[in-house]
């Protein structure tokens, strides 16, 4: 059966999802999961929250689903420990460092792949499944087919966002926050720059970046009969009425089949952006996918409607068989739940019936008033023996205490044991002075004054390799290549991949940059070497650790992290960090050049202008029509080069991605004798002043 996991980002929002009936509830504890701006839960009220769901037959994930440092692993894994103690159901995962500590110190506990680890491919399902994971949550951007796929081969289980707020950005990938404020979506920080105003070259108040809200209630069915275990609903920054309305209209089609008109405007009434798509699922990209939301007035009559549905009444959720047995000489009960937990008390002596005896169909009416408890009487079992009675007061008392004790046992929490987690091991740095690589975007940025360079690795996207063979076999034999993997490869992309990960393994090219784990297991089976790109956010010492596992013959580090982080984390690879360029701050599926006038112009310059009149140029991911939103400042440390010898990098990378052929060697000339920095046209990026 398809299971409803709900948002809790109060309590009251955690009783509206389990009274509207949720199977499950997805929430956070402190400062580590990706909605730092709701409420969350104390470490007391987490333990109060499981027992309220537990109670009630509802499962509890834990997100755990940012980006951490070094300094934070001991917090981390107190969460982590509490959270176990409290006898969570599942950890939501992103950072690679953090699953490592979950694994060491609740083993017993199941791992979910967030959406923060951005994958979108069987490859990357089965590279969790072999971590250990027994769930991941897919990209929002797949369609039904590729679902499909999945499922159909997936080793674990597959949850689908099914209803709420749907980034532009592929998540785990966006760093437009981070970039324009310090707030960092990979650390639940986000700010949402996405839902403010742009222009194409310049500002004009359209919304290019806001997409609306996802729906999927006419497709559960589809989803269940494709084979994913779990629909989630977004809103953990919600109010508790939101949560108490999408989660009873999605029960409601879930255990009715179809979905009324009323069911519609419910939705609609919670919360919209100008209405709802299901455009990447049915595969309908384009402008009608976005739009924003309108300030409507608050319908307070609808809101106390909502507000009902979870505080005036218990709804029963969970069913109890009872069995009763009246012997002359004795009196029982028990209640049994669906978990096998039996309870049994004993009553008073019955008296002889003086007028009616008590029979079946009179002990289970009253034993079937269950009102005010979590609990519904699925059936009764009696044993009566002629003759004898026992007064309702009797018997309503009996069915008070039996419950009340199944309602301690289910609350109670199995003491588990766990382990202890092992200080990620520390590797030295490189003591020698990083070298230089060398990122490009398009064959025009070869200049002879970069191969002359012979960069420690040459970085080439894979289409621009694939297409011109003869050139790149003979340059292979004066420089080291490397493949650039696009960001984003779905499954159906796949086999033209491969296709040309062969082709450049013959020319001589003997690794790849992956920016995603789905990548991993694709590129080594055409023989080729990885090397881990920016993409993976390798943000504590636990995770280039766990890129030393995953054999990565190195690993760009995250541009999210300070100087003195990147001085401080184990290099358990060759680490490397990128000192010049325009950063990438989203990876969209919708292409953001077709979204301006319909057509795909992708070889002509765009950029998006925001209301301060900063610019962010656009250009393509690989040969695909994905669209990469670039900062307009560019990044530079190429003045502090020296300041970054201490790091123990092994590599410093520039990435060229607008520059023409005089731009880039402009700046590889000013490698020795670079210019003054310039405020207006660079930025330190994120390298100083750090994030939240």
């Amino acid at each position: 059966m398809l299971e409803l996991l709900a948002p809790a980002g109060s309590m009251d929002a955690l009783k509206a999802a389990v009274q509207n009936g949720a199977n499950a509830v997805y929430l956070g504890c402190g400062q580590f999961n990706a909605r730092q701006s709701a409420k969350n839960f104390s470490p007391e009220a987490l333990t109060e929250a499981v027992k309220y769901c537990h109670i009630r037959g509802v499962k509890v994930h834990l997100t755990l689903n940012t980006l951490v440092s070094d300094l934070e692993l001991p917090s981390v894994m107190e969460t982590i420990r509490h959270a176990a103690a409290s006898g969570v159901d599942a950890f939501i995962v992103q950072d690679l460092g953090v699953i490592q500590l979950c694994r060491q110190i609740a083993p017993h506990i199941p791992l979910h792949g967030s959406t923060q680890m951005s994958i979108h491919s069987l490859a990357g399902v089965q590279l969790c499944a072999g971590w250990g994971l027994s769930r991941v949550v897919l990209s929002r951007e797949l369609n039904r087919e590729e679902i499909r796929h999945i499922c159909e081969n997936s080793p674990i289980e597959i949850e689908v966002f099914a209803h709420g707020a749907l980034c532009m950005s592929y998540s785990g990938q966006c760093y437009l926050s981070a970039a324009i404020g310090s707030r960092s979506g990979n650390r639940g920080r986000c700010a949402q720059p996405c839902r403010q105003s742009y222009g194409y070259g310049n500002w004009q108040n359209k919304y290019p970046l806001s997409l609306k809200d996802n729906c999927l209630i006419y497709h559960l069915s589809d989803l269940e009969a494709i084979g994913v275990t779990s629909i989630k609903l977004e809103g953990r920054m919600k109010r508790a009425e939101y949560v108490a309305a999408v989660t009873g209209v999605y029960r409601q089609a879930m255990d009715r089949g179809f979905v009324r008109r009323d069911m519609e405007e419910t939705l609609l009434t919670a919360f919209n952006r100008q209405g709802f798509t299901d455009a990447y699922y049915d595969k309908r990209l384009g402008k009608d996918m976005f739009g924003i939301r309108e300030e409507t007035p608050e319908n307070k009559p609808w809101l106390k409607e909502m507000q009902q549905s979870y505080e005036t009444a218990e709804n029963p959720l969970v069913p109890v068989i009872f069995r009763a047995t009246v012997l002359p000489s004795s009196v029982s009960l028990s209640a049994t739940d669906p978990e096998g937990h039996v309870c049994t008390i004993s009553g008073p002596a019955p008296e002889v019936a003086r007028n009616l005896p008590l029979d079946k169909a009179t002990l289970a009416a009253r034993l079937s008033k269950t009102g005010g408890t979590p609990y519904y009487c699925k059936a009764v079992e009696a044993d009566i023996s002629p003759g004898l009675t026992l007064s309702a007061a009797t018997i309503n008392g009996m069915r008070r205490d039996v419950l009340n004790m199944l309602t301690a046992q289910r609350a109670r929490r199995e003491n588990v044991t766990l382990g202890k987690a092992k200080a990620p091991t520390r590797f030295p740095g490189s003591r020698r002075a990083p070298a230089i690589t060398v990122q490009i975007t398009e064959r025009e940025q070869l200049t002879p004054q970069l191969l002359r360079l012979r960069p420690a690795v040459l970085y080439i996207p894979l289409h621009i390799l694939a297409a011109d063979p003869t050139f790149f076999r003979e340059l292979c034999r004066n420089q080291n290549i490397c493949a650039v993997m696009p960001r984003i490869i779905h499954d159906g992309e796949l086999p033209e991949i491969s296709a040309a990960l062969r082709l450049v393994r013959s020319l001589g090219v003997a690794s790849a940059l992956c920016g995603n784990l789905g990548q991993l297991l694709p590129v080594r089976e055409c023989d080729l070497a990885v090397r881990g790109d920016f993409g993976l956010n390798l943000f504590n010492s636990g995770a280039v650790n766990t890129a030393r596992e995953l054999e990565l013959s190195s690993a760009c580090l995250s541009f999210e992290m300070t100087l003195p982080q990147i001085r401080d984390i184990s290099k358990a690879v060759p680490c490397e960090m990128l000192i010049y360029g325009r950063l990438p701050l989203m990876v969209t599926e919708n292409c953001l050049i077709r979204n301006r006038n319909g057509q795909c112009t992708c070889h002509t310059p765009t950029k998006l202008t925001d209301k301060t009149g900063a610019d962010f140029p656009i250009i393509k991911d690989g040969a695909s029509c994905r669209s990469v939103l670039l900062n307009g400042k560019k990044l530079s440390l190429l003045d502090r080069r020296e300041e970054l010898e201490p790091l123990g990098l092994w590599a410093t990378r520039l990435y060229f991605t607008t520059e023409n052929p005089r731009e880039v060697d402009h700046i590889l000339s000013s490698l020795q004798n670079p210019a003054p920095f310039d405020p207006g046209a660079c930025t330190r990026g994120l390298y100083l002043r750090g994030v939240e």
